[in-house]
């Protein structure tokens, strides 16, 4: 091009304050196949540099549109200056402004087939105004120096199914607040929350959904902007801060993710341009009548692009370690939320979504291998962590909503009922290998008049914390990765209220302060010991020792290491302290005890805790030698063979 053409172009751009580029074919041709899986590289506002200036290229899906302009701070907000032009007759609209300055508000004034004039939000954009407020945000997410090399290079060498996992889940509004009642900032929860996390020994925050949301009260899980953390906290680079933080501290990070359905927001994906965009054009399809959203159609390959771009998204800019997918049985049945839907077969699977999720987590463990994809499938689905190639949904972690029921079902029983549920305890081990499981004792069991874990349980006082130490021991010695939402740690009382900060005011008294400290200590255990997650995927790390004394309501049972070490995990679910319980072992020797939660250092009454056992020559359980140990009432102990036996 020659230099008086450019001179003709710019004098151009200085008249209308816009420019359009010829180009684009092959990202929409891909968008529209549904294997662009970086589309956020194209979509949204991006700068580049063309007639010796810089300009910001912005792009949206908008198929239905008649008429799209761009309205923002750069403009004044002017209806009608800025009009985006369609890429080569396709569904796609973009336009070239100089002068765009970082922070920049902006909408897409969308005008519908039907003369209706929209004003949406960019569902590419990176940055978004705090809520009320609705725009958003010209932002520039690259040239954040990361420090977290070391992190990601050993996480590539380590297989997560055999590494201890102890999660802490995390609403960043409520877990803690200022003085003042003020909410902390991306670079406050790095100085306050990481910390804690670290002290308290787990190994991963899972954070409800930081994509941007219109709601507090949604916590979350309504999202208008994918591809934003919300600007509740600070910005993009505030948020890979944090992240970054997190590694350097040896804390991974998994951000619970919402591909099943959005909210009716008038700024959002729903009606994006008149028509269905991103839903389907059937109402029942679409309209999700239970939770008042509306669902994705997993159909369309642009929605395929769309979603699938959006979890690599956080994976390559934000370094995060995982994803929790919410709601994924609502994704693979058509009659989840209680319509009478059935697919083109007849039955009631959604097709559709079985396909886009097999899909979407293949490519995502292809780009990125160590990956954590963790799906929350409350059905009987097989294999929704088996992998797809083997007729699997692919992803590497199911939760285990069976466990968590049963469970937290047994443990509200007045214990002299549990001896007639003793299966609570056991059937869970038919199955505990099926799928790669988390066990989850999430947000959802602590809200909604279901009261906290520490209020669940049944007794006085003093048994409440008892119970929640002994179920809290039952659940780090079963086999499965673990998570525990916040507060529990250190026994809330009250279920979690999202517009206030957690009652750290607990920890002034002794019996909170004891079991924030059992929490400390067991996650320790845990990490510690190989024997609880080496083998965490097979019976071959795990041993019955006594199964079905449901009169007395005791179990033990081992978990073993690649090497045959061995710890043994002994409950009494009943008050009644069990003297001098025998448990066979097979090797003669002393036995040491990692952790009895009735110790008196963890608000236990047991000041004078036994921390050696000597086995006896005496058959039990079809092993040669016998503990006979102190099981106090509500209680759990980990016991060692000592090393120190051999010479």
């Amino acid at each position: 091009m020659h230099t008086n053409d450019i001179d003709d172009i710019k004098e151009s751009i200085r008249e209308k304050g816009f420019f359009y580029l010829h180009d684009g074919e092959l990202d929409v041709h891909l968008f529209h196949e549904g294997t662009n899986y970086q589309s956020y590289n194209f979509f949204g506002a991006h700068k580049i540099h063309k007639f010796d200036m810089d300009a910001i290229r912005f792009v949206v899906w908008a198929p239905n549109a008649k008429e799209v302009h761009l309205v923002g701070d750069f403009n004044d907000w002017n209806d009608f200056g800025y009009p985006l032009q369609r890429i080569s007759n396709s569904g796609v609209w973009h336009i070239c402004v100089p002068g765009v300055s970082s922070y920049d508000r902006y909408k897409y004034r969308i005008t519908t087939q039907n003369h209706e004039i929209l004003f949406k939000a960019d569902p590419y954009a990176f940055h978004a105004e705090e809520r009320p407020n609705t725009a958003s945000k010209y932002y520039d997410i690259t040239g954040y120096q990361w420090h977290d090399e070391d992190w990601l290079e050993k996480r590539k060498h380590l297989d997560h199914h055999h590494r201890p996992m102890s999660i802490y889940e995390v609403n960043l509004l409520s877990w803690r607040k200022k003085n003042d009642g003020a909410q902390y900032s991306y670079h406050d929860l790095a100085q306050e929350l990481i910390p804690y996390v670290k002290e308290m020994n787990f190994t991963h925050i899972e954070l409800m959904p930081i994509m941007e949301h219109p709601y507090d009260g949604s916590w979350g899980y309504q999202v208008t902007g994918y591809y934003a953390p919300t600007s509740r906290y600070g910005t993009p680079k505030d948020f890979m801060y944090f992240v970054d933080t997190c590694h350097q501290n040896g804390i991974g990070i998994i951000l619970d993710w919402v591909p099943c359905h959005y909210c009716k927001d008038a700024h959002g994906l729903y009606h994006f341009d008149g028509g269905a965009v991103f839903e389907s054009p059937e109402y029942d399809r679409a309209h999700n009548d239970q939770w008042g959203t509306i669902n994705f159609d997993y159909g369309r390959p642009e929605v395929q692009s769309f979603l699938i771009s959006n979890l690599l998204y956080w994976l390559e800019n934000y370094h995060i370690d995982g994803i929790r997918i919410d709601a994924v049985a609502y994704m693979l049945y058509l009659n989840f939320g209680g319509k009478l839907l059935k697919n083109k077969y007849g039955g009631f699977e959604n097709l559709d979504a079985i396909e886009f999720i097999k899909k979407m987590n293949a490519v995502v463990l292809e780009a990125y291998p160590d990956a954590l994809l963790m799906a929350e499938e409350s059905t009987a689905w097989p294999k929704v962590s088996g992998k797809t190639e083997e007729g699997g949904l692919g992803f590497n972690y199911k939760w285990n909503m069976g466990w968590m029921n049963d469970i937290l079902e047994y443990m509200q029983l007045d214990p002299v009922y549990r001896k007639g549920f003793h299966r609570a305890l056991t059937f869970t081990m038919t199955y505990a290998f099926s799928e790669f499981f988390v066990l989850p004792l999430s947000h959802d069991e602590v809200v909604h008049g279901k009261k906290s874990l520490l209020e669940k349980m049944p007794g006085t006082y003093y048994e409440k914390f008892a119970n929640l130490r002994l179920l809290f021991a039952y659940m780090y010695a079963h086999p499965g990765k673990k998570l525990l939402f916040m507060g529990s740690e250190f026994g809330q009382f009250i279920e979690w209220n999202e517009w206030q900060a957690l009652d750290w005011h607990l920890l002034e008294y002794t019996s909170h302060q004891s079991m924030q400290h059992f929490l400390k200590e067991l996650n320790l255990v845990y990490k510690n010991h190989p024997s609880f997650y080496e083998l965490d995927t097979t019976y071959d790390g795990y041993n019955w020792i006594e199964v079905d004394n449901s009169d007395e309501s005791v179990i033990s049972f081992e978990r073993i290491d690649r090497s045959g070490n061995k710890i043994i995990a002994a409950f009494n679910f009943t008050p009644v302290s069990r003297d001098a319980h025998p448990i066979g072992v097979d090797r003669p020797g002393t036995y040491e005890v990692l952790l009895n939660t009735s110790d008196h250092r963890f608000g236990g009454i047991d000041t004078t805790v036994v921390t050696e056992y000597k086995a006896l020559k005496e058959k039990s359980f079809n092993r040669p030698y016998t503990l006979r140990i102190q099981l106090h009432g509500l209680s759990g102990v980990f016991i060692k063979y000592k090393e120190d036996n051999v010479k």
